[in-house]
């Protein structure tokens, strides 16, 4: 699909903070926002592992991102079907398999961490929580690109002051076990190097999932700015659960959902409730642009046919029959397991159909293609 470009240009926010902001909306999802994530892959290698792991991981999502919409800049290619149509050409079809794949592993993770949360702030049965999530997800997607790009924005300044505020009612509470397990933490060994890889692997598919947030770019400068931004934007938050997390290492990589534990540490109801709810938000973002992904693409095969794209009605459709579908798989394996076995598998994925023919081809066309700023169309 050929994405039109805004006639008046694009504002400094949509073209260099937008998609970091959709990246960390696609990759927080339950397990990040729980810290079930950090947990799974940051806690084994320790305080000062686990964090070096976390700015591995930070910096190839920088540079993968920034080749990524480049390249996308460069194809107008602003949804994952004629993205990896032109990358891969024949053999595109592996990616939309992986990526099927992924939107029902992670949703079912979402389903998982909804249900949890639900249960435990409001002792609700562990299905409303699953349902008021999708019932969220199929408005916010029903209504296309600029709703999602609205909720993304704004759940975005709504994440950033909650995890600010955790860090410092975390420092008060417990800051000096904190400080301790830092203290008595050895150097970086073992293999953080391998959980950063891992981590960072099966979550940039997210570059591609925002695709068409990037219809505001203008050049390839731009797309580089926006991507190298986009690392650090997305692990920031990651890194001030972690910090807190050591409170209570190692012990605490065994909680199924660790801020819970640290929330109900620190004793502050108030803050309890507005956490949770944070964590609603982030689940609807991911959960918004992964489905959302899912309506561009098919709205971009239907318009390559000459007819109308999709509209609210169809898109609504579409996204309760995915939700359907996968959303309740959480109940039968459950949050840790998902992580734990599905994640690694999709890292390997990913791989082969998207990060190795990214970083070869993808650099090799880049290389090839001078760079040109996009005229805005009228």
């Amino acid at each position: 699909m050929s994405a039109v470009h805004p006639a008046g240009g694009s504002s400094w926010f949509q073209r260099f903070l937008l998609p970091g902001f959709a990246l960390k909306a696609v990759i927080i999802g339950g397990g990040y926002a729980t810290g079930r994530e950090l947990a799974e892959y940051f806690i084994p290698s320790g305080p000062w592992g686990g964090l070096a792991a976390m700015l591995l991981a930070a910096a190839i999502w920088s540079l993968v991102a920034a080749v990524t919409f480049a390249l996308a800049l460069a194809m107008n290619a602003y949804d994952y079907r004629t993205f990896f149509r032109q990358l891969l050409g024949p053999a595109w079809i592996a990616f939309e398999g992986a990526y099927l794949i992924f939107v029902i592993l992670i949703l079912a993770v979402f389903g998982a961490a909804a249900g949890a949360i639900g249960a435990a702030t409001f002792g609700w049965h562990p299905a409303a929580g699953s349902v008021a999530l999708a019932a969220g997800i199929i408005a916010t997607t029903a209504l296309g690109t600029g709703a999602v790009e609205q909720v993304f924005k704004y759940v975005s300044f709504l994440l950033y002051g909650v995890y600010a505020l955790f860090l410092a009612l975390a420092l008060a509470s417990f800051g000096g076990l904190i400080g301790q397990g830092f203290a008595q933490a050895p150097p970086p060994s073992g293999n953080w190097m391998a959980g950063g890889f891992t981590y960072a692997s099966y979550n940039i598919v997210g570059a591609v999932v925002i695709l068409p947030v990037l219809r505001h770019l203008t050049s390839r400068r731009d797309a580089v700015i926006a991507g190298v931004i986009a690392g650090p934007l997305t692990m920031l938050p990651a890194i001030l659960f972690f910090v807190a997390m050591i409170a209570f290492y190692p012990q605490i990589g065994a909680e199924a959902l660790p801020s819970d534990f640290l929330l109900r540490q620190m004793n502050v109801p108030w803050f309890h409730m507005l956490f949770q709810l944070m964590i609603f938000a982030a689940l609807l973002e991911s959960g918004a642009g992964a489905v959302h992904a899912i309506n561009e693409r098919i709205s971009g095969a239907i318009a390559a046919r000459g007819r109308p794209a999709l509209g609210t009605g169809p898109r609504a459709a579409i996204a309760a029959l995915i939700l359907t579908g996968c959303m309740f798989v959480a109940a039968k394996i459950g949050l840790i397991d998902l992580i734990a076995s599905g994640y690694r598998f999709l890292a390997w994925m990913f791989l082969a159909v998207y990060l190795g023919p990214l970083l070869t081809f993808g650099v090799w066309r880049l290389i090839r293609k001078q760079p040109a700023s996009l005229e805005p169309t009228s």
